[in-house]
């Protein structure tokens, strides 16, 4: 199987796509980078009062995604074939619409627009579906205290966002997976059903596959 050269792997809080591009890379023996967010300081006064620091926590990550991606996908790496990682700039955008008001939206999509026409394009995007049942699950299951009280509204927002994006791609093919009823971290055949995946070649759009 040959690698395709840039892998984006995303989902929604808790769809386990950080896990999943960990297991990709050694498959694949490809080159992984991830999103850096545990030490945002507006990350956890975000989720206590999200009206207030919605719009720094926004450009944060839009700021640090922006100089990670550029750095990372600038790098040559002799010893790999392909790069993938666990987010696209885009993700910025889709946050961003959902957290902020209307007015800080529009210069925040501006601010946008000029860096991420800067930045390559993925040869496959994949996004992970899990239904909001499962992902509340997974949330408790990793224990992270500031994403204790995430509501189930919150996550239906988030991946209604995410699909009206994906379905809007036509620069790019994306793999549409719906994982909400295996478990590829610790089952070795949900693993493999998602690689055999990897291995067609696919057009530009959306392709939604049921495991």
């Amino acid at each position: 199987m040959e690698p395709y050269p840039y892998i984006v792997v995303e989902g929604n809080i808790g769809s386990g796509k950080t896990t999943l591009v960990q297991k990709l890379s050694a498959y694949l023996n490809a080159r992984a980078f991830y999103e850096e967010f545990s030490d945002n300081p507006f990350l956890p006064k975000f989720y206590s009062d999200p009206e207030k620091h919605a719009f720094p926590l926004e450009l944060s990550f839009l700021a640090e995604r922006y100089h990670q991606l550029k750095n990372e996908l600038n790098s040559r790496d002799l010893f790999h074939k392909s790069i993938i990682s666990d987010y696209y700039l885009s993700k910025s955008l889709i946050f961003a619409e959902i957290n902020l008001p209307e007015d800080e939206f529009n210069l925040y999509n501006s601010l946008f627009s000029i860096i991420h026409q800067k930045l390559p394009k993925p040869s496959l995007y994949i996004y992970l579906y899990s239904d909001v049942d499962r992902l509340q699950i997974n949330i408790k299951a990793r224990g992270r205290a500031y994403e204790m009280k995430i509501e189930d509204s919150y996550l239906a927002q988030i991946q209604e966002s995410y699909l009206l994006f994906i379905n809007q791609q036509t620069d790019f093919p994306v793999l549409l997976l719906n994982t909400t009823k295996i478990d590829f971290v610790n089952s070795v055949s949900d693993f493999e059903s998602i690689v055999s995946c990897l291995n067609k070649e696919y057009s530009k759009g959306v392709h939604r596959i049921m495991l």
